[in-house]
């Protein structure tokens, strides 16, 4: 018997059909949500081409990706989906459930590598692993720690580094470094971590006004899905997960086409770091996106259509 989650319908973005929402235990026990979506029985005569498990970035939670789950089901993909740990209906990890904080990288790895081992006997192989600007560098390092077993993975403007503005780099890192060991909790942006107020003109996200809006009335209609800027620990996580993705040896031996997509008017992370890193996976291959912000699904149709010539160049090879 599964223990079963809601999931967030609203007129713009109901949930896709043959999907069911179910918790399970991450690491440390932390009650994460997921939700598991078949195709249609009229595609590909009811027999799925395979799995695919889609991974959202930071603040990202499974409801945003209704409409690319339902592209993924009409492909004859089974589609895993899921909010990490401190998001989404995912527990959160601090008692203020608005700040997106983390503490390292090992947590979220363990967690997907739970994930793949409660769902797995309902992936139909093969499977591709998609995951967006967090999820992305997340489901890079859990791939180089042996998660698995994956065909293929396509990234989405991955967090494989992070813009620092007129900050150099290196101080940027050592001010993470600090903050996230003296002051971890928080918000790198003030007391309340809202930022500025953003309107879609001044929004560096996507140039699509309906699915911007659609995002928007999503957390409107379960505010429980919010989330707020992250804290210094998340800050230092997101450095740390970069740097182990630059040295460590196991990045080179990923044994499986991975091709990182990067958004062409990137304005949040770093597409040189995503171009050396790509380098070392030895089937890596990086494929700039011309006028995309960075959420290149919830983009404009022309430059969502680059993703998906990408993406079903990979499946039909696997």
């Amino acid at each position: 018997m599964t223990d079963t989650a809601p999931l967030v319908s609203i007129p713009e973005a109901p949930v896709p059909d043959n999907g069911t929402a179910e918790w399970f235990s991450g690491a440390g026990a932390y009650r994460l949500r997921a939700a598991l979506f078949l195709p249609p029985a009229s595609v590909n005569g009811g027999t799925p081409r395979g799995s695919v498990v889609l991974s959202g970035g930071r603040t990202e939670p499974i409801e945003k990706y209704f409409e690319v789950i339902g592209e993924l089901q009409a492909r004859g993909f089974v589609v895993l989906a899921h909010d990490w740990r401190g998001q989404g209906l995912s527990q959160r990890l601090l008692d203020d459930p608005l700040k997106g904080h983390a503490h390292g990288f090992a947590d979220f790895v363990e967690d997907y590598r739970r994930l793949l081992a409660h769902f797995g006997t309902r992936l139909p192989k093969p499977w591709i692993a998609v995951g967006h600007s967090m999820g992305g560098c997340l489901t890079l390092l859990a791939i180089a720690h042996g998660a698995g077993p994956f065909k293929a993975a396509v990234l989405s403007a991955p967090m494989l580094g992070l813009q620092t503005g007129n900050r150099p780099k290196r101080a940027a890192r050592a001010l993470a470094w600090l903050m996230g060991r003296t002051k971890p909790t928080d918000y790198i942006l003030g007391d309340s971590g809202e930022g500025q107020p953003q309107t879609f003109e001044t929004n560096i996200l996507t140039h699509d006004a309906r699915r911007y809006a659609r995002n928007l009335a999503q957390v409107a209609a379960e505010p429980g899905l919010k989330l707020n800027a992250g804290t210094w620990g998340w800050l230092d996580f997101a450095f740390s997960a970069s740097a182990w993705l630059k040295r460590d040896p196991a990045v080179a031996r990923i044994a499986i086409p991975v091709v990182v997509l990067a958004a062409g008017e990137e304005r949040l992370v770093d597409n040189a770091d995503q171009r050396e890193i790509t380098a070392r996976i030895p089937q890596g291959r990086w494929v700039e996106v011309p006028g995309s912000y960075h959420e290149i699904l919830q983009e404009t149709d022309p430059i969502r259509a680059v993703f998906w010539r990408e993406f079903d160049a990979v499946a039909a090879g696997v």
